[in-house]
């Protein structure tokens, strides 16, 4: 025996009708929403940090990688404090991980965290198990302890004062990378040789370079949008 349909909760012609009371309602809403955004735009301090935006957003259409906002405050702080350009940092962390956009911050020989310290690097080469490359056998606790790291002379540095120096802390690990930077020769001046004392290549140099002097020639305005971004969120 065939079943019975069920009625539908509302007639076509009730469904129609609500259609038709709807249609005024979104165009109306749409209506005061465009006004308060013309409004909006009429405020010359909004006004300015649209057109900013867009112009950042429109300089890093020449970039292969738009170098993420939020990650500028945190090159400026630690480039500040160590003497490093943040645009050079800026250029190690697009060059080491893509702005850690990469499927593992682990490299296949070892190297660890955004900016793709080897646990020596970053704990000391003073350490009992450092040879080689660098690799070590350096327990979990102890790759993250500042004592340890001040005792073996790494390049670890906790930036946030959390208690430990975290290679995949963001702000541990630019801070670490401008420590050792700075060290390296960027301190002096002799920034060639820091980076190629980061990675003992040519070619990554000549890498870094690049976008080092590309951002460079964008920093002001970078800097600006970013700052504004990140005090529109606080």
């Amino acid at each position: 025996m065939a079943k019975k349909k069920k009625d539908p909760l509302l007639s076509q012609k009730i469904q129609i009708w609500i259609i038709i009371l709807l249609v005024p309602i979104a165009i109306t809403v749409y209506f005061f929403v465009y006004l308060a955004w013309k409004d909006l735009q009429s405020i010359p301090a909004f006004k300015e940090a649209i057109e900013e935006t867009e112009e950042v957003l429109q300089l890093q259409v020449n970039f292969d990688l738009e170098i993420p906002l939020e990650y500028i405050p945190i090159y400026m702080a630690a480039g500040e404090k160590y003497g490093v350009p943040w645009t050079l940092l800026a250029a190690h962390h697009r060059v080491e991980t893509r702005f850690s956009t990469m499927s593992t911050l682990v490299s296949p020989v070892g190297a660890e965290g955004h900016m793709q310290f080897m646990p020596c690097t970053f704990v000391g080469w003073k350490h009992p198990t450092c040879t080689g490359l660098g690799k070590g056998e350096i327990k979990l606790e102890d790759k993250t302890n500042p004592k340890i790291i001040k005792k073996y002379g790494g390049y670890g540095v906790d930036a946030n004062n959390d208690g430990i120096a975290d290679p995949y802390d963001i702000e541990d690990a630019m801070y670490s990378a401008a420590n050792f930077l700075a060290k390296a020769g960027v301190a002096k001046g002799e920034l060639k040789k820091a980076i190629y004392q980061y990675n003992h290549s040519q070619k990554y140099v000549e890498d870094i370079l690049f976008y080092y002097k590309q951002y460079r020639e964008h920093s002001e305005e970078l800097e600006r949008v970013a700052l504004q971004q990140a005090n529109a969120k606080k």
